[in-house]
C-alpha cells in the first residue's frame, strides 16, 4: 500500500501548481536538453523541489520538530515518530528531489553556456536551497557530479564540501552582470517571483547568511567571516518578502503537496498535533493556536494534544494508548492552497537577527519584525502581536547571547509550521533549542515547547537520543556504489552541537 501511494505522489507532484497560462505540451523529462526551452523546464524544477519539500520531507521533518505525532487510531508514520526510518522507507524525499535538481541542473549548464544569467542566478539560487535541505538531512550527497546525465554514479562530496561549493557557486552566479543578460526573460515560468530578479539576488544573499549560520558550531571562524561580510557590503539585501510557491488554485493536480498527500492520497487521521508545540501555545496563550489547530465549525473548538509517539500503550514510560481524539492540524484539511515556502520573510528576519547579535549588533527589530510577520500570516493583527513582543515573547535585549538565540530560535521553530519543520529539526541540531525536556510529557513538571522523547513503544534506540539524520535510500544504495557507508540515524550530522 506504502509504495502504491508514494507511486502516485510522484505523479500528483509533478504537475502541482502550474499555471494554466504555460503551454507545456510535452513532458520535459522525455525533451533532451536542447530541446527544452529554459521557460518549460523551470516549471518543472520548481515543482519537482516544491513537491518533494512540500510533502514527505515537512512531513518527516515536521515529526521530527514536534508540530506533528502519529495519531492512535492509525499507523502511516509510527517509523518516523519511533525514529525507526529505514533505508526502504520514503525514497520518494531522495528521488523525487533528485528528479527536480535533474530539471534545474540543467537550465543551470544551458544558461551558462548562452550568457542568461538571468536563468542561470535562478537554477543556480534553486540548486543551492534544495541541496541545502538535502545535506542537512543525509550529509554527504552528490553535488559536483550529481544531475549529469553523462554520470550515472555520481560521487558524494562531503557535508563540508557541499556547504563550501554552495557559497563558491552562489557568489559565481550573483557576480554576473544580469544587465547583459542574453536571451529569453523569465515571467509567468517562474512561480516564485515571477521574473522579479531582485528578489533572487536577496533570496541567494539571504541563503548564503543561512549556510554561514549554520556552521556557527562546529566552523566559527568561516561562519563568523562570512556573516560578517555579509553584513557590511552595502551592495547586499535580504529577502523582504516570502520565496514561495504560492499558486495552488485548491483543485486536483494544483494542491498544497501535504494537503495532496494527506487528504487525498492518504488518510486524515493519520497526523495530530504533539503536545510539544500546543502546550507551548496553550501556556503562553498565543492565539496562533486556533489557526494551526482544525475543528467542525459545527461544533465547539477542542484542543487534546496528544503526547509525542503516544499512539500506543508504553508501560514502561506510563503510557496507555492515547487519545482517538487529539486536534489535527488545520493544514491537513484546509491546506489545500495553502504555499510552499522555501524561505519565508520571517525566516529571512529570523536569521538576520541572529547574524546581527553574532556581530555585536541587536536583532531585537528583526525578531520583533519577524514574530509579528508570522502573526499577520495566522491571520492575527499587529495589534495583538505587539502585546506578545512586549509580553511573553519579549526579545531579551539585556540578556546573554544565549537568551538571545534562545528566543529567536524558539519562535522561529513556531514560525515553520506547518511545512518547514525540517528548518526546525535542523536548527534544533545545532543550536539545542527549544530546549529538551528532562521529563517524559506524562509528568506533571514537564514545559510546554520542550522537547520529549518518543513515548512510542517501538522505539530501538537508547532513551533520550534523538535522530540527525536521515539513511540514504535503498535506491541508491542499491545502484550507486559511490554511496557512503550507511550511519545511524542518531549520528550526528558535520555542523551538529
Amino acid at each position: 500500500m506504502k509504495k502504491i501511494i508514494i507511486n502516485i505522489l510522484i505523479l500528483s507532484t509533478v504537475f502541482i501548481g502550474c499555471s494554466t497560462d504555460l503551454d507545456i505540451n510535452q513532458d520535459p523529462d522525455l525533451l533532451t536538453p536542447d530541446q527544452t526551452p529554459l521557460s518549460t523546464q523551470l516549471p518543472a524544477g520548481i515543482i519537482g523541489i516544491v513537491g518533494a519539500e512540500g510533502g514527505i520531507m515537512s512531513i518527516i521533518g515536521g515529526f521530527w520538530a514536534q508540530y506533528y505525532t502519529q495519531s492512535a487510531s492509525a499507523n502511516q508514520f509510527r517509523n518516523i515518530d519511533s525514529y525507526n526510518i529505514t533505508t526502504n522507507d520514503y525514497n520518494v524525499a531522495w528521488t523525487s528531489m533528485y528528479d527536480g535538481l535533474s530539471d534545474i541542473k540543467t537550465i543551470q549548464r544551458k544558461a551558462l553556456a548562452e550568457g542568461n544569467w538571468n536563468y542561470y542566478l535562478i537554477a543556480t539560487t534553486l540548486y543551492v536551497q534544495a541541496s541545502q535541505v538535502m545535506t542537512d538531512f543525509y550529509g554527504d550527497i552528490p553535488y559536483v557530479e550529481a544531475c549529469n546525465p553523462k554520470i550515472l554514479t555520481p560521487k558524494f562530496n562531503t557535508g563540508q564540501e557541499v556547504y563550501d561549493l554552495m557559497i563558491k557557486d552562489l557568489d559565481d552566479a550573483l557576480s554576473k552582470d544580469l544587465k547583459t543578460s542574453k536571451g529569453i526573460v523569465p515571467g509567468k515560468d517562474d512561480f516564485i517571483f515571477l521574473g522579479n530578479m531582485t528578489n533572487w539576488r536577496k533570496f541567494a544573499n539571504t541563503l548564503k547568511l543561512k549556510i554561514y549560520i549554520r556552521q556557527s558550531e562546529k566552523n566559527k571562524a568561516v561562519s563568523d567571516n562570512g556573516i560578517a561580510a555579509l553584513l557590511k557590503d552595502p551592495n547586499v539585501s535580504f529577502l523582504d518578502t516570502d520565496a514561495a510557491e504560492s499558486n495552488f488554485i485548491g483543485s486536483p493536480n494544483y494542491e498544497n503537496p501535504l494537503f495532496e498527500f494527506n487528504y487525498k492520497l492518504n488518510v486524515r487521521t493519520n497526523i495530530r498535533m504533539s503536545r510539544t508545540l500546543g502546550q507551548f501555545l496553550t501556556d503562553k496563550a498565543d492565539p496562533r493556536k486556533d489557526p494551526f489547530v482544525y475543528w467542525n465549525s459545527a461544533s465547539p473548538k477542542a484542543y487534546v494534544f496528544q503526547d509525542q509517539g503516544n499512539y500506543d500503550t508504553n508501560s514502561s514510560l506510563g503510557y496507555a494508548k492515547g487519545p482517538t481524539t487529539s486536534s489535527i492540524p488545520a493544514v491537513i484539511y484546509e491546506g489545500a492552497k495553502k504555499p510552499v515556502y522555501l524561505l519565508s520573510l520571517e525566516e529571512s528576519l529570523f536569521l538576520q537577527a541572529e547574524a546581527l547579535e553574532r556581530t555585536g549588533v541587536s536583532g531585537k527589530a528583526k525578531y520583533d519584525a519577524a514574530v509579528i510577520e508570522n502573526f499577520r500570516k495566522n491571520g492575527i493583527g499587529a495589534g495583538i502581536a505587539n502585546n506578545f513582543i512586549t509580553g511573553v515573547y519579549t526579545y531579551p535585549t539585556a540578556g546573554t547571547f544565549q537568551q538571545k538565540l534562545e528566543a529567536i530560535i524558539v519562535q522561529k521553530w513556531v514560525a515553520s509550521f506547518p511545512e518547514n519543520g525540517f528548518e526546525a529539526f535542523f536548527e534544533k541540531n545545532r543550536t539545542d533549542y527549544p530546549k529538551t525536556s528532562p521529563v517524559a510529557q506524562n509528568v506533571s513538571t514537564y514545559i510546554g515547547g520542550e522537547f520529549a522523547f518518543s513515548a512510542s513503544p517501538d522505539v530501538v534506540v537508547a532513551y533520550g537520543t534523538f535522530p540527525k539524520r536521515i539513511p540514504y535510500p535503498l535506491s541508491e544504495r542499491s545502484y550507486n556504489a559511490n554511496t557512503p557507508e550507511l550511519l545511524a540515524s542518531t549520528v550526528k550530522i558535520w555542523w551538529n552541537k
